[in-house]
């Protein structure tokens, strides 16, 4: 089965706690402290596996979490920080962040990594906080948690070629006569449930990657038939074959079925327009084709190479393909992903986040919230009073205390931090 869209979670390992410990040797009065650090968390990797072609390993596995750092130990010893977690995924696989849309990584060559989720690091221990004020702290940090994200993984198909037209104009049959591929072809539409690869191999020694791709149809960019789903394999291609019907079997005109087709490329995705195209004018062995051939070149001029083939009878194939392997050596591998804009990248000066803010419940709490405490909050040990009185410094120096004064808050008000809560105290 070809699955080519999946959401799926990700969490990345927490760090692991620091220790609180006090050297404790003979002869070794006042030992002082000896708390060792906790080891960083695992990251989440997507790595490129060219063995694979579909999402299907992450359609039923849709949770991914990493292995947290060790805690710290006795004798200032550091935690063992804690592997990746590998995950492989097919070449052309895309990683977008589902809450804010923004693309995480773009994977398209063997071998390839990308680090989708951060570990935490590891919380620092007690030894790591020592003063001349204070020689001997009785606190240590909890493990920073590691990223947790909601991701969408899509896969566009890297085919250096790619069929596109309507439903039953031959577009299958051109692809098992003309490499090994063994695609499904029937005379009915939508024949084709996904998009089938297929190696050529010209008679000049000459190979490229060519992928049939489902028919589409009118509305196809605004989600109408199947062709929808399979777009994004178009955008991976460097050259697109325009396969038509020349014959019009089904009372269609063929000039009508070139703008259309053209036309649901250029809604999904106007970059596509700037592709070589080459028009397959199929079905050549049947009744009007030659005089349809004939009006089409005169309504579409000579900015477009057509060539009239028939995929049944396999004539004309050898010159398209020809023509195909000629264009494609005039064209980088990877084009589309290399293309260059004209834009202007203009920074400007953005004030940093004060790292939280404070909202009123129903019931008349403040509730603190933001990245920032959120993690700082986390990685306090609430056991320890040194610690309790060292998150609330650090609160105090964000400029908590003076907002939640501001904002009205008094002696014995509800003060909530994820689900905990607290009394404010002025």
């Amino acid at each position: 089965m070809f699955v080519d869209q999946v959401s799926v979670y990700v969490k990345a390992g927490d760090g692991g706690n620091g220790l609180v410990a006090y050297r404790r040797e003979k002869y070794v009065p006042l030992g002082g402290p000896a708390g060792g650090d906790g080891g960083n968390g695992g990251d989440v990797v997507f790595k490129v596996d060219e063995g694979l072609n579909t999402l299907m390993d992450l359609r039923y596995n849709r949770h991914f979490k990493a292995k947290r750092g060790e805690n710290g130990m006795s004798k200032n010893q550091h935690g063992k920080n804690s592997t990746p977690l590998i995950v492989s995924v097919p070449p052309g696989t895309t990683v977008i962040d589902e809450d804010t849309d923004q693309v995480i990584a773009d994977l398209t060559i063997h071998g390839q990594e990308a680090v989708i989720a951060k570990g935490g690091r590891g919380g620092r221990g007690n030894s790591r906080f020592a003063t001349p004020r204070n020689p001997a702290p009785d606190f240590a940090e909890n493990g920073e948690p590691g990223e947790e994200k909601n991701i969408k993984v899509e896969l566009k198909l890297i085919a250096d070629v790619g069929l596109v037209g309507f439903p039953s104009v031959g577009k299958s049959t051109f692809l098992s006569v003309v490499s090994a591929a063994k695609p499904k072809i029937a005379d009915y539409h939508f024949t084709t449930l996904a998009p089938n690869l297929g190696v050529v191999d010209t008679a000049d020694n000459r190979s490229f990657v060519l992928a049939d791709l489902p028919g589409l149809i009118e509305g196809a960019h605004a989600g109408v038939g199947l062709g929808h789903q399979f777009l994004r394999h178009v955008e991976r291609t460097r050259v697109i074959i325009h396969v038509i019907d020349m014959a019009g079997t089904e009372g269609r005109d063929p000039f009508e079925d070139y703008q259309k087709i053209n036309k649901e490329l250029s809604e999904y995705d106007e970059k596509l327009m700037t592709r070589p195209q080459i028009i397959a004018a199929n079905k050549m062995d049947m009744p009007d084709s030659e005089e349809n051939l004939k009006q089409f070149k005169e309504q579409i001029g000579n900015d477009i190479p057509v060539y009239p083939i028939s995929a049944l009878t396999k004539e004309g194939l050898r010159d398209i393909l020809f023509a195909v392997a000629d264009l494609l050596e005039t064209i980088p591998k990877f084009a589309p992903e290399l293309e260059e804009t004209d834009e202007t990248v203009v920074y400007r000066y953005q004030k940093e986040d004060k790292g939280f803010e404070i909202n009123r419940d129903d019931d008349g709490a403040f509730v603190i919230s933001g990245p920032k405490i959120e993690k700082l909050f986390k990685m306090t040990d609430f056991n320890r009073e040194e610690a309790v009185r060292r998150f609330a410094r650090q609160m105090r120096s964000m400029g908590v205390d003076e907002e939640l004064r501001n904002r009205g808050a008094e002696d014995g008000d509800t003060i909530r931090i994820l689900q905990f809560e607290f009394e404010f105290v002025d």
